[in-house]
């Protein structure tokens, strides 16, 4: 195979290897394991560059997607929760998993089975934009559960769930004619005049 990817054909390892001096150009096994092996004539630089590229948009592609944790506890209020429940949002719609850990500290271990029900509402509250990977189990003192992506969701904006208000058309405002001032100055002073008259 030559540069431009097209088949030369089977030759033999010398062969291949005069045609690739020929070119100028370094002879690549490529696949090694093919029968029979699949070479490729090659600027070996430009080879290496063009691997090493893929190789780093690979590894970029894997680094994305992350597995995020959440802690809550037994006696956590209702706005620390709503508040939480808001982060794993925005980490299940970025694709990353949420791994969810109740933690149970002294007594509190007395009352798991019971204190169960904090995690399961959490988890209930986020059905719409993940799906539970991993139920809900005991490790030590931590309840854990772990909730993958359901799918591609948009992150929620600010001010969603708020109406935004309707506007209403405000009413056309009326032009008032406009009077010419000095075409009625003399008007007015023959108007005066005639009276002046009439009286004299």
């Amino acid at each position: 195979m030559d540069e431009h990817g097209e088949q030369l054909g089977v030759f033999q390892t010398r062969d291949a290897l005069r045609i690739a001096g020929e070119r100028e150009r370094d002879l690549i096994e490529i696949a090694p394991n093919a029968n029979p092996p699949v070479c490729k004539i090659v600027e070996f630089g430009k080879f290496k560059y063009e691997h090493q590229k893929k190789e780093k948009l690979a590894r970029k592609g894997q680094h994305g997607k992350q597995v995020k944790e959440i802690q809550l506890h037994p006696n956590i209020g209702e706005h620390d929760l709503d508040f939480k429940a808001r982060h794993a949002r925005e980490f299940l719609a970025e694709g990353n998993k949420v791994k969810v850990c109740l933690i149970f500290k002294g007594r509190e271990m007395a009352y798991v089975q019971t204190r169960r029900q904090v995690l399961t509402d959490f988890l209930t509250a986020l059905n719409d934009v993940g799906k539970v990977e991993n139920e809900p189990k005991m490790e030590g003192r931590q309840m854990i559960a772990l909730l993958a992506p359901n799918g591609v969701a948009k992150k929620p904006a600010a001010h969603e769930g708020k109406p935004a208000a309707e506007k209403k058309p405000k009413p056309p405002k009326e032009k008032k004619p406009e009077t010419d001032e000095k075409a009625e100055e003399p008007k007015a002073e023959a108007a005066e005049s005639v009276k002046e008259q009439s009286v004299s």
